[in-house]
């Protein structure tokens, strides 16, 4: 008789911590349909990359960001994979975003601003039904959703986190950094620890990475810079959240 634990990790729906290759981007789905596979879309900065398990964004999966700010000085992390995703005309939606994105930014990086959509939701639940929503919609390539300082429940990020395993929209939530101390079912969790510096805090198949700093290659000249300012420096915030009105 064979191994029965062998049998179990022979199993399509048992998640293992793999090294993915670099020539593999896909795996079929598992019988429980919370999909640990490895489709990744690549973040544009080849320092964080690197760094990534899946050597890119996780498209099975939701990603957390956060933020000492609101989220949107996170936004100049994202730019890159919109500007990819802009190319499959499907919306990019911003759910419960505090700010109207800076349109002459977006069209400047190639961003058609004909597929934003903006949902604005009244109440928390509201903003966890439309995420999910816009999550199973094929309709949207990437969202965003901006669940704030709120708390929430395991079971509830859960949904958010089935939703985005059943297709390849890109899912991003922000949350405030005191979520830190809170379990998630995300895929990666990120934290934006300094200016242009992020903490990889969790992702699954790899290891916590402090203290990654990206360059400005991909930055636009005579255009706002969509990245967070550290709390502790003498420039507000209200400075890098204005580049977005």
């Amino acid at each position: 008789m064979s191994d029965p634990l062998e049998h179990i990790i022979r199993r399509p729906d048992t998640w293992r911590g793999l090294e993915v290759p670099n020539n593999v981007r896909h795996l079929s789905h598992p019988a429980n349909s919370d999909w640990h596979g490895v489709d990744a879309l690549p973040s544009g900065f080849a320092e964080l990359d690197k760094q990534l398990s899946l050597k890119g964004w996780p498209q099975r999966g939701s990603i957390e960001v956060l933020s000492d700010s609101c989220g949107m000085g996170s936004m100049g992390l994202f730019l890159p994979a919109m500007e990819t995703l802009s190319k499959q005309g499907r919306w990019q939606a911003f759910i419960g975003a505090p700010q109207l994105p800076y349109a002459p930014l977006l069209a400047a990086r190639g961003i058609d601003t004909r597929q934003i959509l903006m949902v604005h939701p009244k109440h928390r639940e509201d903003r966890l039904w439309a995420t999910e929503q816009a999550l199973r919609s094929t309709t949207c390539s990437i969202v965003f959703s901006w669940l704030g300082a709120s708390e929430y429940r395991y079971a509830e990020l859960r949904k958010l986190q089935l939703a985005a395993a059943e297709n390849d929209t890109l899912a991003i939530l922000f949350r405030s950094t005191d979520a830190m101390q809170q379990h998630t079912p995300a895929s990666l969790r990120l934290m934006m620890s300094g200016y242009r510096i992020i903490d990889i805090v969790k992702q699954r198949g790899g290891q916590q990475i402090p203290g990654i700093t990206l360059t400005p290659d991909h930055d636009m000249s005579e255009q706002p810079q969509l990245w967070e300012l550290p709390v502790d420096l003498s420039t507000p915030l209200a400075t890098q959240s204005s580049t977005y009105q």
